[in-house]
């Protein structure tokens, strides 16, 4: 769509050019296009995005062009590479694989290497030759890996970034017919809005999030949406909307069965489930059940993964210290800095710098000194 390249601010007239049938294939917005120009500008060029914005979030949720496609099998009919099954599998593992480090370690591990794969091997694959339905597939397991590379650049701090990927995400999923990718997309547009202070754009996308679920049979993934509408209605002063997505989200979660799939969406388990409820409800002002669900989140369910961890401990300390519970939460912000050595994340870095700020009051207490200390290191 023209308003796409428009927002994107891409001149995809210099590296596309015509189709083999002289039509410009640029005139409806290619998905593809746009997807290989965002890769080639993060690799090749390294420019500097737009800022995020609210109204670039919600541009987003027009994107979708649902005959993209089979326009593609016609236009694409001479591509250069044969693509089949082979080629999905692969972007489906390398995307597991990368986001298994970067689940541990933090996204800003190993992003250039997510998106140098979608630059170098994944471009020339969408730009290539398959049918409709691997084309689907191929949509979708890019899909995948373009919000990967969204939340890479979220975790490393680079938020204008982030929201193209997750734009992107969304409009592949959507083309793709795949309900729960694009819900997923939306749900990470509508957690950057969270974390950006967008209150009114984070409910709207977060219940954009929720409707395109409405369909499916995947507790894991309704739970995950519910939570994040949760979320953002407590942000936005909410309660009634909140504690009723919230209430949502705990009947799905426990309908979830213990083997997850193959989605984002379904690894998000009930020890993930505690820890985002935990922070809704510390939200709303309940920090007596927001203890008790963090507790659950870490020595009930347990969680594995050591940034995950460390976000859950920082998160467990502050609720204490708002309990008035200073030796708590000083037990939690030392297990926290054990967790985070190493881990190179914005949230976990901000997460340092809140305790810090936090410790300047308690700074007469004993031990006080020596946890600032050992937090200076990672701050």
């Amino acid at each position: 769509m023209p308003y796409l390249i428009s927002v994107l601010g891409i001149d995809l007239a210099e590296t596309i050019g015509s189709s083999p049938t002289g039509q410009d294939e640029t005139a409806a917005g290619d998905t593809v296009d746009s997807v290989i120009e965002l890769s080639r500008r993060d690799v090749v060029d390294r420019r500097g995005f737009l800022a995020a914005s609210s109204a670039y979030a919600l541009a987003a949720l027009g994107l979708p062009d649902p005959d993209a496609v089979l326009r593609r099998v016609r236009l694409k009919s001479g591509g250069k590479v044969q693509v089949g099954h082979g080629e999905v599998a692969a972007i489906r593992q390398m995307t597991k694989s990368l986001g298994d480090a970067a689940a541990e370690l933090g996204g800003g591990h190993a992003r250039h290497l997510a998106v140098r794969y979608l630059h170098d091997d994944v471009a020339p694959w969408l730009d290539g030759t398959w049918t409709e339905a691997v084309g689907r597939e191929l949509f979708a397991a890019t899909a995948q890996l373009v919000h990967l590379a969204g939340w890479m650049a979220q975790d490393e701090g680079n938020q204008d970034a982030a929201q193209q990927y997750y734009a992107h995400s969304f409009r592949l999923a959507s083309e793709a017919g795949d309900a729960e990718l694009a819900a997923t997309a939306l749900r990470g547009l509508a957690v950057q809005a969270i974390d950006l202070g967008f209150r009114p754009t984070a409910v709207r996308i977060a219940e954009e999030c929720v409707d395109h679920a409405k369909t499916l049979d995947a507790p894991r993934a309704l739970a995950y949406y519910q939570a994040t509408l949760a979320n953002a209605a407590a942000l936005d002063g909410d309660r009634r909307t909140a504690t009723a997505a919230l209430s949502a989200s705990q009947t799905a979660i426990e309908r979830a069965t213990d083997t997850p799939g193959a989605s984002w969406a379904s690894h998000y388990s009930i020890g993930r489930w505690a820890h985002e409820s935990g922070m809704i409800l510390a939200r709303l002002g309940d920090y007596s059940s927001a203890q008790e669900h963090l507790h659950h989140s870490l020595d009930i369910h347990g969680l594995d993964r050591r940034r995950t961890r460390a976000i859950v401990l920082a998160d467990l300390g502050t609720v204490r210290l708002r309990q008035d519970d200073v030796d708590g939460a000083l037990v939690s912000w030392n297990d926290f800095l054990d967790c985070a050595d190493g881990i190179r994340s914005i949230k976990v870095q901000d997460a340092v710098s809140d305790m810090r700020a936090r410790l300047y009051r308690l700074r007469d207490v004993p031990g006080v000194e020596e946890l600032d200390e050992r937090a200076a290191q990672l701050d």
